[in-house]
This record gives structure tokens, sequence and C-alpha cells, in this order.
């Protein structure tokens, strides 16, 4: 059972609390001096605007291409007919005042109120570009007088210059933000897809206020651009992690924190943050260090992790010494040896996800950066977490939070350098999973829970507790850490039908329409391509050494590997939407 935890202080009524967990004045300075270069780089992008439009209606009217604008205009009003018209209102209307100002709004209010932690950054982004392109087109249209195309017109004509298209520029603000926002911060194969799309509107607004004979194709092209750079001018400022803020002066950290602790409130607990350094730098450092003492953490000491002691010897040490509470701070890897040590113990941990997979952190749906999770779990609550245990031929008994196995994807693991790792991040695993499609099937005998024994064959075992990886694939859609057992998941598509249903079970998602939660059984899937199994102890004997990993970590390969659950064995601190 979890074991309680210092509450956390509430303090009197006049007592002060940060606005925002890990942030400080000595770490936010600089704002003023990013607001004054946003206006300068807008007064210079309205100044670059205007002179465009002054050449285009100048001295550059009689020269090509702009003498070829007003064939293009005609041509297209010979081409006009029902269906198009109708597509073309549609199209428009994404890039009405109307509409953007809805969308922008709705979307930064979600982006406020909806995620656990609110996104300020995005939408100070997004409501900043939208209103910066608006500025900056109201000068340039006061600068520039350009008529409009001398063709039939479907719409009512604005009391403003034809250049540059407002539709455009507005549609480009917007939408080409959310796909900024989409394709930074949001997880999923579905990312790319949809980022696309979003970068389509603007074109398609651009074609639509063209084919409706309401600009020129220069005033499209302009709008555009003052989309792009108003993105790119907040952008800068805001979403970028050095931003254009003053350097914060070099013991900004220790400032902020000796503030911090001088607060008056109850102190807590002994806390230990057991630190891979290779995945962590001095900033995250600082950030989470800060965060824990907002927090009322002022006895708080970090561990590195090195290439022998990966993160279990340094918790049982910190265990042994009374720590109350136990930080993870690293990838899959350090997770299951601190998880390991902390195996039984009571002491809450909390998981700050550092490397390529933090498949725990996925799952679990903590945020990935580090001090955001750092906060959402000292704000959480204790929640049991079920724990495989592994061992075999060469693998000492020992704890995995997420998956084991043995096959492709062990071999995948185990084909992935770490320099691929750095350079490309999780994608450098399916590319060396590739190469692991040459290995012949493995032939193995199951025992699940002392049932009579089962033969197959496969391309790939899972011992799941987890069932989401990266990038959104949910390789055993059923397994949950929390539900009192273990899932296994046997792959083995053959031809190219086997291999698109065992993809479609990949990508399907969680189900949870097979067996009940705490008991055992089967769950057939894919076809026969994919076979699933619920189980609390699980013993697979292979006919030729195979490959093996624990938790992301190859062990070598072997002859056997025996998996059992530990019921509630690991108790994490979640926020408490996450119970």
């Amino acid at each position: 059972m979890p074991t309680a935890i210092p509450a956390r202080a509430t303090g009197a009524a006049s007592t002060p609390s940060p606005r925002r967990p890990g942030r400080s004045p000595a770490l936010t300075s600089g704002s003023g001096r990013a607001a004054a270069r946003i206006g300068a780089f807008a007064v210079c992008q309205a100044a670059m605007m205007a002179g465009i439009g002054l050449l285009i209606t100048g001295p550059a009217r009689d020269l090509w291409p702009l003498t070829a604008e007003d064939a293009v205009n005609e041509g297209l009003e010979r081409l006009r007919g029902g269906a198009l018209t109708t597509a073309s209102e549609i199209a428009s209307g994404a890039g009405d005042t109307a509409t953007v100002v809805a969308v922008t709004l709705l979307v930064c209010l979600f982006l406020v109120l909806a995620p656990r932690l609110p996104l300020w950054r995005e939408a100070v982004f997004l409501a900043l570009g939208v209103s910066l392109q608006s500025l900056v087109f109201l000068v340039i249209t006061e600068s520039v007088d350009r008529t409009r195309p001398d063709v039939e017109r479907l719409d009512d004509s604005p009391p403003t210059s034809s250049y540059t298209s407002g539709h455009t520029g507005a549609a480009t603000a917007l939408y080409a933000g959310l796909a900024v926002l989409v394709l930074s911060r949001a997880r999923g194969p579905w990312r790319k897809v949809v980022g696309a799309l979003l970068l389509l509107i603007p074109l398609l607004v651009g074609a639509a206020r063209l084919y409706r004979g309401m600009h020129h194709p220069t005033d499209v092209v302009g709008g555009l651009l003052n989309g792009a750079l108003s993105l790119i001018v907040v952008g800068r400022a805001v979403l970028a992690d050095d931003a254009w803020a003053a350097p914060p002066p070099a013991d900004a950290v220790d400032i902020a924190v000796a503030a911090a602790e001088s607060r008056p409130g109850p102190a807590r607990g002994h806390a230990v943050v057991i630190v891979n350094p290779t995945v962590t730098d001095t900033a995250t450092r600082g950030r989470l260090r800060l965060i824990l003492a907002q927090q009322g953490y002022r006895d708080v000491d970090f561990v590195d992790t090195t290439a022998r002691e990966t993160g279990g010897g340094q918790t049982a040490e910190a265990v042994r010494g009374g720590a109350g509470l136990v930080v993870v701070c690293g990838g899959d890897g350090t997770v299951r040896a601190v998880a390991d040590a902390l195996a039984g113990t009571g002491v809450p941990m909390v998981l700050v996800p550092c490397g390529t997979g933090n498949l725990l952190a996925r799952n679990l749906g903590l945020p990935l950066g580090p001090a955001d999770a750092l906060a959402a779990g000292l704000a959480g609550e204790p929640h049991a977490l079920d724990l495989g245990r592994v061992e075999g031929d060469g693998i000492p008994a020992t704890h995995f939070t997420a998956m084991s196995g043995a096959g492709l994807d062990a071999a995948m693991l185990e084909g992935t350098s770490d320099r691929a790792k750095s350079a490309l991040g999780w994608p450098a695993y399916v590319l060396a999973g590739f190469q692991g499609l040459r290995a012949p099937r493995m032939r193995l005998a199951i025992t699940l829970d002392g049932a009579p024994e089962l033969r197959r064959t496969a391309r790939m075992v899972l011992l799941a507790n987890i069932g989401t990886v990266q990038g959104g694939a949910a390789p055993v859609p059923d397994a949950r850490p929390d539900d009192g057992v273990l899932d296994l998941a046997l792959f083995d598509p053959r031809g190219a039908g086997g291999w698109l249903r065992a993809a479609g079970v990949l990508l399907r998602g969680p189900s949870r329409d097979g067996g009940a939660p705490g008991g055992t059984g089967r769950r057939a899937g894919g076809g026969g391509a994919v076979e699933f199994f619920t189980f609390r102890r699980a013993e697979l004997a292979f006919a030729r050494p195979q490959p093996r990993e624990v938790d992301g970590d190859p062990v070598g390969p072997g002859l056997r590997i025996a998996a059992e659950v530990r019921p509630g064995a690991l108790t994490i601190l979640l926020p408490a939407r996450e119970k």
C-alpha cells in the first residue's frame, strides 16, 4: 500500500506562494527586452512590407511578372463554376476576421484551461502572432493604395487596399501557428498529418481570394509573407528556450533557491534526486532544485548515476539514509534501476523523464518536460503501480516498469547506437528494426500460471506492464500498470496480410475489451498475426538463444525468461487526474 508522505505546506493566509513552480524573478528577467525587440522587429517588418507594396504600385508596376497578374485574374474568372465557387466561399471564410478571432480565442482558452499545467507560452505565441499580423496589415493598407483586380468580385470589397491580402495573412498567422504548436508540442504519429493539413489552409485561403477576384497574386504572396514573418518574430521571442530575454546572472539559481527556502512554512522531509548525467544538463538540475525548494524540500541531495551504478545502488543508499522522497531524472533504464530498489519499500517516487523513450511517463500521461513533470508529481498523490519481476539464464532477478521481451524488439535495441539515438531520437529504433527482420522466427514453449504448456513460433515476444510505446503505437493495447497482472504479446505475422494486421493492432490503441482486470486469460488479435495473454507468472523457453531486453536495455541472448507480477510494489506520485 502507498505510504503517506508529508502533507504539502499550506502556510498562513499571508504566506506568499510562487506564481508558478520553477519560476523566479532571478530566472525570468528580460521580458521587457523581449517586448522591445518584438516591437523593433515589427516596425522593420511593417516598413519592409509597405516598401514592397510601394514598389509594386510604383516603379515595378510595368515589369514582369506584375504585368501578367491581370491575365491570371481574368483566367480564374473564366473558370468559375458552381462547385468551385462554393468551395472558394468556404475556403475564404477560414480567413475571415470573425473566424480567425473566434478560433484564436478558443484555442488560447483551451491551451490555458485544458492541460494539467497551463501552456501559457503557446497561448501567448498564437495570440501575439495573429495580433502582430493584423497590426502590420493595418499599417500596410494605410501606406499602400492599390486597387483591386478589374474583374467581377464575388465578395463585397472592404474599404482597404488590395495589398496585402488580409484574409491570407490572418490565415497564415493562425493556422501555420497552430501547425507549429502541433509539430513541436504534440506527440503521436498523427501530428505530421495534422501539421501538413493546417499548413495547407492558408494556401487554400489565398487561392480562394484569387478565384473570387478580391486580390492580385502578389497581394496573396504578401499576405503569406506577412503572416509568416509575424510568426517568426513572435516565435523567436516566446517559444525559443533562450528567447530574447536578457541572460540571467550566473548565480540566478542559487538566488532563487535561497529566496524559496527563506519563505515561511514547514519544511518537508529529506529528498534524494537520482540523476543520469548523460541526459540531464546543468540548467535542468537548477530548475529541479528550485521547484523542490519552492515546495518545501530544503534537505535535497542530487546523486549522479555512473556506468557501473545505474541508479539502484544510489537509491538503496538513499532509502537506508531515511529519504522520504526519491526523484528519478533519466531515461527508461534509470527509472527501472530506481524502481527496482524502491520495490516494496513504500518510499514514494517522482518520475522526471529525460531520456529517449520515457515509456512509463508517456503511459502515465505525465508531462515530458522535466520541470513540468516534477511540479506535477509534487502536487500529486501516492498511487500504487505494479512491477514486473524478471529473471533468466544470464539475467539476475530484477524488476521492470514497462516491458521485457525477446526477438525483434531486443535485436532492434541492440542494433541502435547511442550516437543514432542522440541524433534521431526514438526513430533510430525503427531504422534498426528493419535489420532485425532478416532474423529467423523463434520457437518457444510458454507456461502461464501453471497451465499446460503452449508451443508457438514468433518474431517478437513482449512481457508488458504498459501498452503504449513511442510514436503512439500500442503493441500491447490492454496492458496497464495498475491492474494486478502482466500482459504477454506474441507477434508472428506472415506475408503482407499478416504484417498489415499486426500494424493495425499497433495503431488501434487501448481497447480494454479482453479479460477482466486482475484476472488471467487469452485474447486473440490481428487475425493470428498477434496473440495476447494475461498472466501473473510466465515461463518462456526458447529452442535456441534469443536476444532479450529489460525496459529497453539489452541483457544478452539466452534460452529462458521467467516473469511474474508484483502488484502495487511501486509507490509513485501522480497528479490527481491520473488516478
